[in-house]
């Protein structure tokens, strides 16, 4: 199946995109960082935007673990977002980060789906704000199932809730 195509004839477009993900390198930092400071992506994610000492200081953790993946979303060679996976107490977590001006194209889907080929592990859980049903859609079409609620109050003392998904080993 061409996913290129199924996502243009889905969306209508008019050109193939051509979605890829690679490692993350240095120079995509300052792309990653602007689409986190985006108040409505930020507010769509219930996850506050960081200052750039802290969003420098995340990532270069999360990129010297080597229990982290850690993938550049890319869209014709445009850095569209990110996807991240990392060990949690509970288990192996994904999450995945988009610009805005990349919402609504099918990306976040194939890309998630491309990740799972990329993180093996099952179960794998996600957790995604209540009020973001375009997350838990992408989230549900690559096979994770609503399995719980949480809430927790954010490092801004923002409550957020949220629904908590799994993907088994047979999805």
């Amino acid at each position: 199946m061409n996913i290129r195509k199924d996502i243009n004839a889905t969306y209508g477009y008019t050109h193939a995109m051509h979605i890829r993900l690679r490692p993350v390198i240095i120079s995509d930092l300052p792309i990653l960082f602007e689409q986190q400071a985006d108040p409505e992506s930020s507010a769509m994610a219930a996850f506050p935007s960081r200052t750039k000492e802290e969003f420098d200081t995340h990532w270069a953790k999360i990129m010297a673990d080597e229990t982290v993946i850690l993938r550049v979303i890319e869209v014709d060679g445009q850095v569209a977002g990110h996807l991240v996976s990392w060990e949690m107490r509970e288990g192996r977590e994904v999450g995945y980060w988009l610009g805005r001006e990349f919402w609504g194209k099918g990306i976040a889907t194939e890309s998630l789906n491309q990740f799972l080929g990329v993180v093996k592990t099952r179960p794998l859980f996600a957790h995604v704000a209540k009020h973001n049903t375009a997350s838990r859609r992408v989230l549900e079409k690559c096979g994770f199932t609503v399995i719980g609620e949480d809430k927790y109050t954010n490092r801004i003392k923002q409550k957020v809730e949220e629904f908590v998904l799994r993907l088994n080993e047979n999805d």
